[in-house]
């Protein structure tokens, strides 16, 4: 293996080598210093003059005087069987004190594409257990959807609620959960690991945690690592897989780091104007083969930042993503938890994964009335913050009481309260028999007749 010691310039995570032979993209590097310790990069940009390499750790102790050996190889994850139960760092080696992982396949992280031709269409129910995502914006297998929070909301809690309950109801076959955290603190990283612990979802989980202090670089590789563990628990080994990936925005900003160090032109807010199509070769990796056992699914989380749903990083996600379930600041201040606002939500492939042989056969017709309802009480406290409450008719004042009840009895539940599709859709029904049966114009007389409350007692009775 040559050895290079043209080292012309370092800029950040960047290393520039000059005269060598002719390198592939995203080629390893190792980098030796002057005191023998070998650090590992991977070319970022390759021509006849120049090379970059972007460097996985801190490029201290590299000088003119390195010497560069390209490797030939591009950056490969080692899987296996194993690897359940595992927790490991953003650069995938293990962080839980266990062996090092036995790989069955080692798997080049770029993955490939899964030809439109080859998808099969999403339409399996996967019950999380929270009512706002089951009940209103329902998570089919094979989907990605995205949850979009801000700085200072629970989203961390509710992606390992998900994580601890996500289950397909009724199914055997074996479901798995890969978890990938993205510049997290210290804190955030031991938080995470006593909940998989404690709880026993750890068995099976593959865990990658990257931290705030670790390369931006590494952040770069943390969630190709991860879906690449995926698609070989799904597509190997027949796992139905999500993943969740947290919290992009620090990989977007990773990837602005890196783009402001090689100097590009940037796009909008300073952010490189490629970073749709890197987004997208995220996001896109996630689905089912036709006669392929297995799928993944995946949930990416974002904060806003400034809260703002126009930023560039919630914009593109969500062009590319089949939905968005929406973090809301306002309920979380009322100490409502989950603090997810169903009004902006939206997931597009839920008319696929309800109904009859799926969850039950009234569940479209109730969220619609739910939805409805909630909607015109939420529209009504802004009135009442006018006129005031006394000038509101008897029909808006039971509508502004219902959008109190939506929040407090479906909204909210605990952290590790774990519903079924059943129990959420039930809760439902309690809250629209508030309102009188005239008032409920978007569900079937005949669905009514069979599951409100009132004549289900008398059908008890």
């Amino acid at each position: 293996m040559k050895e290079y010691r043209t080292v012309t310039q370092i800029a950040g995570p960047l290393v520039f080598v000059e005269k060598t032979e002719p390198v592939g993209y995203s080629e390893l590097v190792n980098i030796v210093t002057a005191d023998g310790t070998v650090k590992r990069g991977q070319v970022l940009d390759t021509s006849d003059e120049i090379v970059v390499v972007q460097v996985f750790e801190t490029t201290a102790g590299i000088g003119r005087d390195s010497g560069i050996r390209f490797t030939g190889e591009t950056i490969k994850m080692p899987v296996g069987r194993d690897m359940l139960g595992r927790i490991l760092s953003g650069g995938g080696k293990p962080i839980d004190g266990g062996p090092e992982i036995v790989p069955e396949k080692r798997l080049e992280i770029t993955g490939a594409a899964i030809n439109p031709y080859a998808r099969s269409s999403p339409e399996d129910f996967i019950q999380t257990g929270i009512s706002t995502i089951d009940g209103t914006n329902t998570l089919v297998r094979g989907q990605k959807l995205p949850i979009f929070s801000a700085s200072g909301l629970p989203h961390n809690d509710v992606a390992l609620q998900i994580a601890r309950q996500a289950k397909v109801p009724g199914s055997t076959e074996e479901f798995a959960v890969v978890f990938a955290a993205m510049g997290i603190t210290r804190e955030e990283a031991n938080y995470f690991m006593a909940d998989f612990e404690k709880t026993g979802a750890l068995e099976r989980s593959v865990v990658f945690l990257n931290l705030a202090d670790d390369p931006a670089v590494e952040r770069t590789i943390t969630p190709r690592l991860a879906l690449t563990t995926a698609e070989y628990l799904a597509f190997d080994l027949g796992y139905h897989v999500l993943v969740i990936l947290t919290d992009m925005t620090n990989y977007c900003e990773a990837l602005r780091q890196i783009g402001a160090a090689r100097e590009e032109v940037p796009g909008r807010r300073g952010y490189p104007g490629y970073m749709y199509t890197d987004l997208a070769s995220i996001y896109e990796r996630a689905g089912i083969i036709k006669g392929v056992k297995g799928s993944v699914t995946q949930i990416p989380i974002l904060t806003m930042p400034g809260d703002d749903i126009t930023h560039p990083i919630p914009d593109l996600t969500g062009y590319i993503t089949e939905g968005q379930i929406v973090v809301n600041r306002e309920l979380h201040r009322k100490g409502i938890y989950p603090p997810i606002n169903v009004l902006p939500s939206l997931s597009r492939l839920m008319n696929l994964g309800i109904g009859k042989g799926h969850t039950r056969e009234d569940h479209k017709k109730v969220s619609d009335q739910l939805y409805a309802a909630y909607a015109e009480g939420n529209d009504l406290r802004g009135l009442v913050a006018i006129v005031g409450k006394d000038a509101l008719s008897e029909r808006d004042r039971m509508f502004l009481e219902f959008a109190d009840l939506f929040e407090d009895r479906f909204v909210r539940q605990g952290l590790y309260e774990d519903r079924s599709i059943e129990e959420t859709l039930d809760l439902g029904w309690e809250l629209l028999a508030t309102l009188p049966e005239e008032q409920l114009v978007r569900i079937d007389r005949e669905l009514i007749q069979k599951y409100h409350p009132k004549y289900r007692k008398k059908a008890q009775g």
